[in-house]
């Protein structure tokens, strides 16, 4: 490892992730001077497993933009920098190092950086359909970064240069069908809410656009423009599945 002259923070906002979080918290115990981990309210093992790791723990609730609580735990990091972390991500040794090398790079002026993503997707590691490179905003220096906190899949405001780096992560984020379709399930209500919120009219041109053009366009995207092909069956099936997701969130906006 590059010695650590910067401190480092992790931040975690979690709901029952005992399948997940202890091996994200053990791919970065080395690295971090602190861990702090919100919990919004979990009824399995998940505040358990961040003791064991010595974690600033803050318990509160579960909002359905869970970005919420993601803030609240970069507000409570202390250190010069924070990475924050989902649960179902660990952190290779090749990314530490870089991590702990730019840190460390009195030259550099970005405040932000972007890393990219492996997804796991039923036993697969998907190489293209959007999903590698599948870059966030995970690095910050403390104090210039913040969620919206507006949309489930918004990136961090980060306030100056942002940079990448060029090591992924593991992201385990469809590890069964089951993973795939609670989660999807959450997206689609969230959906269907923003557009009661907005006011969608309910007519034959919103179940067009909705039920026919959106899907045929995110799946044309992810499988045609972004190589989903490349993967083969599993870059059709989360193609497919990912258009399912506006005829299922409008299907939920009628029952509103």
């Amino acid at each position: 490892m590059v010695h650590n002259k910067k401190t480092l923070s992790v931040a975690i906002a979690v709901y029952n992730e005992e399948k997940n979080l202890e091996a994200c918290l053990s791919s970065v115990r080395d690295v971090a001077r602190e861990i702090v981990v919100v919990d919004g309210g979990s009824t399995d093992n998940t505040v358990a497993i961040a003791k064991k790791f010595k974690a600033k723990i803050i318990q509160t609730t579960n909002p359905p933009i869970f970005h919420i609580n993601k803030q609240k735990a970069l507000d409570a990091c202390t250190s010069d920098w924070i990475l924050q972390l989902d649960a179902d991500e660990v952190v290779t040794d090749e990314l530490k190092k870089e991590i702990l090398s730019t840190m460390n790079d009195e030259q550099s002026t970005m405040n932000g950086y972007f890393i990219a993503r492996k997804n796991y997707f039923w036993g697969h590691w998907m190489q293209k359909g959007g999903q590698y490179p599948d870059y966030v905003i995970r690095l910050i220096r403390r104090g210039k970064g913040h969620f919206p906190a507006t949309t489930v899949h918004e990136q961090i405001a980060v306030e100056g240069p942002v940079g990448h780096l060029k090591n992924p992560m593991d992201h385990f984020s469809y590890k069964t069908s089951e993973d795939y379709w609670r989660k999807a399930d959450a997206y689609t209500t969230l959906t269907a809410a923003e557009m009661k919120g907005n006011a969608i009219s309910k007519n034959a041109w919103t179940w067009f656009l909705y039920n026919l053009w959106k899907p045929k366009i995110t799946f044309l995207s992810l499988f045609i423009r972004h190589k989903g092909f490349m993967d083969g069956w599993y870059g059709f099936v989360f193609a497919l599945f990912s258009a399912m997701h506006f005829p299922i969130a409008y299907k939920k906006y009628m029952k509103l």
